[in-house]
């Protein structure tokens, strides 16, 4: 695996940690419910990451299938100049998402673990449809020749790069509770009322990445 396609799936995993749907629910968790705040946070992600990772696995199988049905056609010049197109395409549009004034966040009804799973479940809902990082991480894998069992390891390392920010804020607030929590309360805010901006900013990385891994075979 060349220098760089690890810097390509490195920056775009880092990329997804921006997600505002994980952290606003786990800036709730902390915030609002300390009951068994460690198993309900864990079960949240552990549902948010097994989802995600479940998603990944399905979708390189079918891009494996894809291209190896089509692989002459993914050799081909058209094909680098329609994923460069897709790449300016979002890269122009993210310039034109409109600012987002109304907290979008989801939140737990009640203090059930089913409804833990079931905002883990609304939160993959909400970010599968937008999360355009981890759709380019899975179409860079397919492009390099590495082992089944390689590829299932980088998109698990994905997934718990992706959930890191908010095991750190859990630990942060563990660690120093009183005096970190007006800082995390601005934080929930500033994301409640920013998820469009955080969209625009991938949709605008996305795009150079794909602009700039084509260009060189247009």
């Amino acid at each position: 695996m060349g220098i760089n396609i690890l810097i390509y799936l490195g920056g775009l995993a880092l990329l997804d940690t921006l997600s505002p749907t994980i952290i606003g629910v786990t800036l709730f968790l902390v915030l609002k419910d300390n009951k068994n705040l460690t198993t309900r946070l864990l079960a949240y992600l552990f549902t948010v990451a097994i989802l995600y990772f479940s998603l990944g696995l399905i979708m390189m199988s079918g891009l494996n299938y894809i291209i190896e049905t089509f692989s002459d056609i993914f050799q081909n010049r058209i094909f680098s100049w329609l994923i460069f197109s897709i790449g300016a395409i979002l890269f122009t549009a993210s310039f034109f998402i409109p600012a987002n004034k109304k907290g979008n966040i989801p939140e737990p009804k009640t203090q059930s673990y089913l409804s833990i799973v079931f905002i883990g479940i609304t939160t993959f809902i909400i970010e599968a449809g937008t999360a355009l990082p981890y759709f380019t991480a899975l179409g860079l894998l397919t492009t390099i020749d590495i082992p089944p069992y390689e590829r299932i390891s980088i998109i698990a390392g994905y997934n718990i790069v992706m959930i890191l920010p908010a095991l750190l804020i859990f630990l942060s607030f563990k660690l120093l509770n009183k005096w970190i929590n007006p800082n995390l309360v601005n934080l929930r805010n500033k994301i409640s009322s920013s998820s469009n901006s955080t969209l625009s900013w991938m949709m605008c990385i996305v795009g150079i990445i794909l602009i700039f891994y084509t260009v060189d075979y247009l």
